[in-house]
Parts: structure tokens; C-alpha cells; sequence
């Protein structure tokens, strides 16, 4: 179970993440929680293995937004550098580097 220490442990900049949640620790790791179930992690999945760059740039952005309102930071760092990237259609590892973000999330949600 995700707790307020784990998050802590995670790298989650849990101070800001409480004062968007009105400091109120069980909306907050609710919000998680269903953070964590967003639909664009999937979503990501499949349009990155598309190829792509138009769709996953804007399934990337959104991601970025559900992940720095919970700040999430070590998760959403990773997913703001992609979105720039694909903002800018470089070429970059997408799939290494969004493997990490999902070993991330899958660490969190076995807690």
C-alpha cells in the first residue's frame, strides 16, 4: 500500500503534492493512486510502438500533467524531458526511457 513515507522513499516531492490535495494525506494518496491508473500509460505504450511522435507527444504531455500535479518527480522528470523531445521531434530512446517511468510506476503500485 502506497503510504506518505513510500512516496517520500519514491523521491515524490510529497509537500507540494499534500498542499494540492489541501494537505489531506487520504485525498492525496487517492489522487495517486488513480494517478497511477491513468489511461495514457497505456496509451503511451501503444502510440510510442506506432512510431507515433504526433500522438505520443500529446499522450506524453498529458502524463506529464497528471504526474507533476502529484509530484511524482523521479517519474515525472523523465516523462518532461520526452514530452520536449517529442515537442521537438528529436530522435531519442523513447522506449528506454519510458520503460523506466513504467518500472517506476510498477514499483509504486506494489507497495
Amino acid at each position: 500500500m502506497i503510504t506518505i513515507s513510500s512516496l517520500k522513499e519514491f523521491g515524490a516531492d510529497v509537500d507540494t503534492g499534500l498542499a494540492r490535495c489541501l494537505n489531506k494525506e487520504d485525498f492525496y494518496l487517492k489522487m495517486v493512486n488513480m494517478g497511477l491508473a491513468d489511461e495514457h500509460f497505456d496509451q503511451l505504450d501503444s502510440v510510442l510502438e506506432q512510431n507515433n511522435l504526433d500522438k505520443s507527444f500529446e499522450v506524453c504531455h498529458a502524463l506529464k500533467g497528471v504526474l507533476g500535479n502529484l509530484a511524482l518527480n523521479p517519474m515525472y522528470d523523465i516523462v518532461c524531458e520526452m514530452t520536449e523531445l517529442l515537442r521537438a521531434r528529436k530522435e531519442a530512446d523513447y522506449p528506454a526511457m519510458w520503460s523506466k517511468v513504467k518500472q517506476m510506476r510498477q514499483e509504486l503500485l506494489s507497495l
